[in-house]
C-alpha cells in the first residue's frame, strides 16, 4: 500500500474523530483565503509548521464537499506538492495551477483549499493497532475572471437590503447582484440609537452571500419593524481576511 493510499484511509478516520471532539493543527496556513485572478498562471499558499516532530501533509482542492477526499471531484486546478514531509519549525509552499478547463466568465468561482496533516509514527513504535489522529484545515479559494465590469472594492456597496419578517421575528435580507463573493464579519441595524447584532451564524454558507444570492439575517433582539430611518451597520473581510466597515440604509 502506497503512501497515497494509506493517506486516503486517514482522511477518512479524521472525519470519524472530527464529528467526536475539537482537534487542534500544528501546520498553520499563512492566510485565510487565497484569490486566483485568471491572468496569473499560478498561485502560492505559504504553509508553516509549529510541530516538534516531522508531519505528512497532503493538500487538495474540493468545490465545497468537507467531506470531500483527494480522489474525488473533478477540479480543474493542479496543486503541487500533493503530498510532502514537513520538518518541525519549517515553511513550505504549495502551488495552485489552473488547467484551462472552462469556468463561469461573469462571476467568481468558489473552491476550497484542504490541508491534512497527519503526525509522524514516534521512534520505535510497534505498528497494528494504533490510533493517528489526523488534522485538517480549509479555506476558500476565489477563481476571479479578468475583465469584470468593475474591482472588487466595489461589491460591498452594491449590496441590496431590505426588512425581513416571519415567525422567527425581525430579520434583514440582502441580495448580491455582484460577480463577487462577499464574506461577512458581522451584521446589525442601528435603529433609534439602539444597535441589533445579527444572530451568530455556525456554517461559513450563513456568513457569505455568492453572486447573484440572497442570505437572511435574523435580529434576536430587535421586536418591530426598523424604523424609515434605521441604517445596516457591517463589516465584509477584503481579499486579505482584513475587517472592513460599511453602512447603508434600510429602505421602508
Amino acid at each position: 500500500m502506497n503512501a497515497l493510499s494509506i493517506l486516503a484511509q486517514t482522511i477518512l478516520l479524521t472525519f470519524t474523530l472530527l464529528g467526536a471532539t475539537t482537534l487542534q493543527a500544528s501546520v498553520i496556513i499563512n492566510s485565510t483565503r487565497v484569490v486566483y485572478p485568471q491572468s496569473d498562471k499560478e498561485v502560492t499558499v505559504r504553509l508553516e509548521s509549529k510541530n516538534q516532530a516531522p508531519v505528512l501533509v497532503q493538500t487538495w482542492l474540493d468545490k465545497g464537499d468537507e467531506h470531500s477526499t483527494p480522489e474525488q471531484g473533478d477540479i480543474p486546478f493542479v496543486v503541487t506538492p500533493p503530498i510532502f514531509r514537513m520538518e518541525p519549525g519549517k515553511q513550505q509552499v504549495v502551488r495552485v495551477a489552473y488547467t484551462g478547463e472552462p469556468l463561469p466568465p461573469t462571476q467568481e468561482s468558489l473552491f476550497w483549499f484542504n490541508l491534512l496533516e497527519v503526525p509522524a509514527q514516534p521512534p520505535g513504535a510497534q505498528t497494528g493497532n494504533q490510533l493517528q489522529l489526523a488534522f485538517r484545515s480549509r479555506i476558500k479559494l476565489f477563481f476571479r475572471p479578468h475583465n469584470l465590469a468593475y474591482g472588487v472594492q466595489a461589491a460591498p456597496g452594491k449590496l441590496q437590503w431590505r426588512r425581513v419578517s416571519n415567525a422567527q421575528g425581525q430579520g434583514l435580507e440582502v441580495f448580491n447582484p455582484t460577480p463577487y463573493h462577499v464574506t461577512f464579519e458581522a451584521v446589525e441595524v442601528l435603529d433609534s440609537g439602539q444597535r441589533h447584532a445579527r444572530k451568530t451564524a455556525s456554517p461559513s454558507s450563513a456568513n457569505m452571500v455568492v453572486p447573484g444570492g440572497r442570505l437572511r439575517f435574523e435580529l434576536p433582539t430587535l421586536n418591530s419593524a426598523p424604523s424609515a430611518t434605521a441604517t445596516v451597520q457591517f463589516q465584509t473581510l477584503d481579499d486579505y481576511g482584513v475587517k472592513i466597515a460599511h453602512s447603508a440604509k434600510v429602505p421602508p
